[in-house]
């Protein structure tokens, strides 16, 4: 279905963005994986990818907290392939703390990785997908986009600005084949996640599979968690042609948690 079109995916190392990457692999797109992890271990994954589905893919290391090498691996992306056709802004920072607890540096890290790149990858990728009068711009939101959270305010606040661009470059794209678009995930099992309820049990003295239970309490009324492969076919289908005319939308895969 995506033959022929490439897809740089963010924060895509592990974890969901490694799953929304494997899904846009197994639909026929060359992937761009990116994260912080060493370059060897980024291409060990990315010629995984490669082996496993046939297709084509880069490994590029970038601290989205540079613009410099956010057009680094833009620059990359498109020697090696021509042109970046997909993309997805999966890459997050965060910090579970009070806002008077927060350092200066953190607070800019987290506009820097969560909206910035965003921005800029919109800014370096638009012009080519013009070109081609096609393109898909999809961007990892949250349900905490559209409600508070305690000690989340960089979270909070950096994903309600992440759904204001969707509905501003849906809107300014609408005439050029490209469209942009939020997916909005519940709770899903990656490592972090894993590894924040693995302490959450030891803290409590509990067993994880009670800390998993009581942490999707609230959450997930599903009460279990969302796949990375429900995920990843969602923002397959948004790539389709079947969804072209799907634009300035967030769509929740969250198991009902935003209708709570």
């Amino acid at each position: 279905m995506l033959q022929g079109k490439t897809a740089l995916i963010t924060g895509s190392q592990a974890g969901l963005g490694l799953g929304v990457a494997r899904a846009l692999a197994e639909a026929g797109a060359n992937v761009i994986l990116s994260g912080l992890c060493p370059p060897d271990e980024g291409k060990a994954v990315a010629n995984d990818l490669s082996s496993q589905l046939s297709v084509a893919s880069l490994f590029c290391r970038a601290d989205l907290r540079s613009v410099e090498q956010i057009e680094a691996m833009m620059a990359a992306a498109t020697d090696r392939f021509g042109s970046v056709d997909i993309i997805v802004n999966n890459a997050v920072l965060r910090h579970f703390k009070p806002v008077e607890a927060f350092e200066t540096r953190e607070w800019d890290a987290s506009l820097a990785v969560n909206v910035s790149s965003a921005f800029h990858l919109a800014r370096l990728g638009v012009p080519s997908m013009k070109a081609a009068s096609w393109g898909r711009i999809i961007n990892m939101a949250s349900i905490y986009g559209v409600r508070g959270a305690q000690n989340r305010i960089d979270y909070v606040t950096t994903k309600s600005a992440l759904l204001g661009m969707t509905r501003a470059l849906a809107i300014e794209l609408a005439t050029s084949g490209i469209t942009c678009n939020s997916v909005s995930p519940g709770t899903v099992p990656t490592e972090a996640i894993l590894g924040r309820i693995a302490g959450l049990a030891a803290a409590a003295g509990t067993t994880q599979e009670k800390a998993e239970a009581d942490y999707l309490i609230g959450r997930n009324p599903t009460q279990r968690f969302v796949s990375l492969e429900a995920v990843g076919a969602m923002v397959v289908f948004l790539c389709s042609e079947a969804a072209r005319d799907i634009n300035g939308a967030n769509l929740p895969i969250d198991g009902g948690w935003s209708a709570a």
